[in-house]
């Protein structure tokens, strides 16, 4: 197989003509220079299992990033959340992990059940009455959020807050290069989302703000809403599914559409992924829903049985006839946070919700007590916040790092003073003696 070459030179040859190019370097004219390999891969000879294990742990150790060795204070959408036992258990059974497409109903009934609660779940937790089987990441729900809200509403302006997640609009933006919507990144003052008066010849097909936003402030969705109703805009939200334990859900503000990253519910950090894409809406737009969806009937006999429903896999495929290009979905992490929340329960969740919020205001109360660092923001926060620093905030990241602590996220460019800027996050994990620590080395970071 060494000297296999999928490819002949004339086929090769073809295809550059196909695309205009001259040589195969021009295919990979995008990718920046510094980071092409120059040369051929410098491997080893092959070694043993035993050596090759050997050499990967040693390779770990050198990783810093370990809950057994750092304190996480970061969040911005990947939180340190608890896994109880019972959700990682139950999430890794076989039967789950190894389970596939449930195109046949007929052997998938355990699966499609899962997702059907889960489903529901959701639900529950957006206020909206449909939820699908998920989609890949909070990103991705955005996206799709979007492209429902456009078609909904036959336009394709569409107005983001600067609020929502910074990668999220990031990856809005790559989408929308291809499907022609207008993005307009509406900015923040104070902590809250400064909306502009619409301009009657063209308004926005649709609206999207964050909840709590990336900086932890909490907007009054009603002036969303009411620019919504104003020019026939759709809204979509961008919640935190944590928070909602305390807030009024985005059903209840008036969200056309709900999206989420679902990793706190079961999934442990992992250097970005696999993550969970929530999406919910309401039923006027279920014929547009992206990805899966799971229903419930009763077979021949009147039992019980769970069915992809009201959208065949092959509409995916269909081209210009398509609602999305979608067609799967993360059902094993979706399982995964089925069981968190039906192992939290309604009552489990409030009380994480209520942790994190008392954990982040005492925080934030010792915080401000050193000098120099001020609140980047005054609107009201809940679980996360942001904070203007005397120094650069990779300087502070990296002082704490070697003091024991992921101290935050730096905003950096994606907001205005943000390479002294530092968000901040309080999970239900974090104890009393931990944030008092942090505290203490937060004060030495700081100093010039």
């Amino acid at each position: 197989m060494g000297t296999y070459t999928p490819h002949t030179d004339d086929e090769i040859a073809d295809m550059l003509a196909f695309l205009g190019l001259d040589t195969l370097d021009d295919l990979f004219a995008a990718i920046p220079e510094a980071i092409r390999l120059q040369g051929r891969l410098e491997l080893a000879d092959g070694v043993g299992e035993p050596d090759v294990l050997a050499h990967f742990t040693e390779l770990a150790e050198a990783n810093l990033a370990r809950n057994d060795r750092m304190l996480c204070f970061a969040g911005g959408g990947a939180y340190d959340h608890e896994v109880p036992q019972v959700t990682r258990s139950l999430a890794g059974r076989s039967e789950f992990v190894t389970s596939y497409t449930p195109y046949q109903p007929e052997v998938a009934q355990g699966v499609l059940q899962a997702v059907f609660e889960y489903q529901t779940l959701v639900s529950r937790l957006s206020g909206l009455p449909i939820s699908n089987a998920s989609l890949y990441d909070g990103a991705t729900s955005l996206v799709e959020a979007v492209n429902l809200g456009v078609a909904a509403a036959g336009r394709n302006q569409v107005w983001v807050s600067s609020g929502v997640h910074p990668h999220w609009r990031q990856v809005l933006a790559t989408t929308a290069a291809g499907t022609g919507h207008r993005t307009t990144v509406v900015p923040l003052l104070d902590g809250t989302t400064a909306w502009p008066e619409p301009d009657p010849n063209d308004p926005p097909g649709v609206v999207a703000v964050a909840l709590p936003n990336y900086l932890g402030c909490l907007e009054d969705l009603s002036v969303a809403r009411r620019l919504c109703d104003a020019t026939g805009a759709q809204l979509v939200v961008a919640f935190d599914p944590v928070a909602v334990g305390l807030l009024r859900s985005p059903g209840a503000w008036g969200a056309d559409v709900a999206v989420a990253e679902g990793q706190p519910f079961g999934t442990a950090l992992g250097f970005g992924g696999p993550y969970l894409g929530l999406f919910s809406t309401t039923t006027a737009h279920v014929r547009r829903l992206p990805g899966r969806l799971v229903g419930e009937t009763v077979d021949v006999d009147g039992r019980r049985a769970y069915v992809t429903t009201l959208r065949a896999r092959e509409q995916d495929i269909r081209r210009d006839k398509a609602t999305s290009n979608v067609c799967t979905n993360q059902t094993l992490m979706a399982v995964t946070a089925a069981i968190q929340l039906s192992w939290l329960g309604t009552s489990g969740l409030v009380e994480v919700a209520t942790r994190c919020a008392r954990g982040a205001r005492y925080a934030r109360d010792g915080l401000l007590a050193i000098d120099g660092v001020e609140p980047y923001a005054t609107a009201p926060v809940l679980r996360e916040f942001a904070l203007r620093l005397p120094v650069p905030a990779d300087l502070l990241i990296e002082r704490m790092a070697e003091a024991g602590f992921l101290a935050g996220i730096a905003l950096g460019d994606h907001y205005q003073g943000g390479s002294h800027a530092v968000l901040v996050t309080v999970t239900e994990r974090r104890t009393r003696r931990e944030i008092d620590a942090y505290l203490a080395a937060f004060a030495d970071a700081v100093r010039p």
